[in-house]
């Protein structure tokens, strides 16, 4: 009998969280950690990054924190090489880092030209750079799993009636950067899918994380499970997708919206 409990498990993978820090991607690298694999943090924080590997080491998990700019593109290539040299392989990546500039929410009728260039390089830009790069180590291993973080805004047009009278606004670089993200996933997974390497795009419907009460009451109305998504249903997702349990799911823009997108 197939041992299908298995399959969800990442027991001696060499995972790589990018982004590893933010409100997804911690919640991801933990997902990673309690399936057994040897999980390694990227992001900037250094001090943040002391104290969380500190805390997942307490709980005995193999965890280590490594430095890593997703917006100095010069030297993203060279950084994942030397990674995969230090540790030996690159399993599993997941690209979850949210670079922005300080006037990233400015609506589509205030945004300059200087800020929407910004963010297409710092977020779209090393995304898909990173994940070029990442697919060509995979590649001359034979096997692996990328993971993108796009967006249900990567796929659908944005219903701008849930912002109104909230505060909260929708991004135009947002949804050109999504979409750019969803697309690039399925060119690597056509690819370099005869390499035995799967990539594909996790798009998460709104997370909540205490926003205007107005706005989750209109945003969960609209959704059929009532309800704004959580960290964690992001990462059980994730996990998936990381996992042999998906090992013939590839190029898929993978919908974790609680049925957002099906209306």
């Amino acid at each position: 009998m197939k041992n299908y409990q298995a399959m969800f498990q990442l027991k001696g993978k060499i995972v790589f969280v990018c982004g590893g820090l933010g409100l997804i991607g911690q919640e991801i690298s933990q997902a990673f950690m309690q399936a057994g694999a040897k999980v390694i943090v990227l992001d900037i924080d250094k001090e943040k990054g002391k104290e969380c590997i500190q805390e997942y080491k307490k709980n005995g998990f193999d965890v280590v924190f490594e430095y890593f700019d997703v917006t100095n593109l010069i030297s993203i290539e060279k950084c994942i090489y030397a990674l995969k040299k230090q540790y030996g392989a690159i399993d599993v990546w997941v690209n979850t880092a949210y670079p922005r500039t300080s006037d990233w929410s400015a609506d589509i009728n205030h945004v300059t030209l200087d800020s929407w260039r910004k963010n297409i390089d710092m977020h779209l830009v090393s995304y898909n750079w990173i994940s070029r790069a990442v697919c060509l180590v995979m590649q001359k291993q034979k096997n692996g799993s990328l993971i993108n973080l796009g967006s249900i805004y990567g796929v659908l047009g944005n219903d701008i009636l849930l912002y109104e009278d909230t505060g909260i606004t929708a991004p135009p670089a947002y949804a050109a950067i999504k979409g750019g993200i969803v697309n690039m996933t399925r060119y690597l997974a056509s690819f370099f899918g005869k390499y035995h390497v799967r990539v594909n795009t996790l798009c998460p419907g709104g997370v909540y994380v205490h926003q205007d009460k107005s706005f989750v009451k209109k945003y969960a109305a609209k959704t059929p499970l009532r309800r704004m998504a959580t960290p964690e249903d992001v990462a059980l997702a994730a996990l998936y997708l990381a996992s042999d349990a998906s090992s013939y799911v590839t190029g898929t823009t993978f919908m974790v919206d609680g049925g957002f997108s099906c209306i």
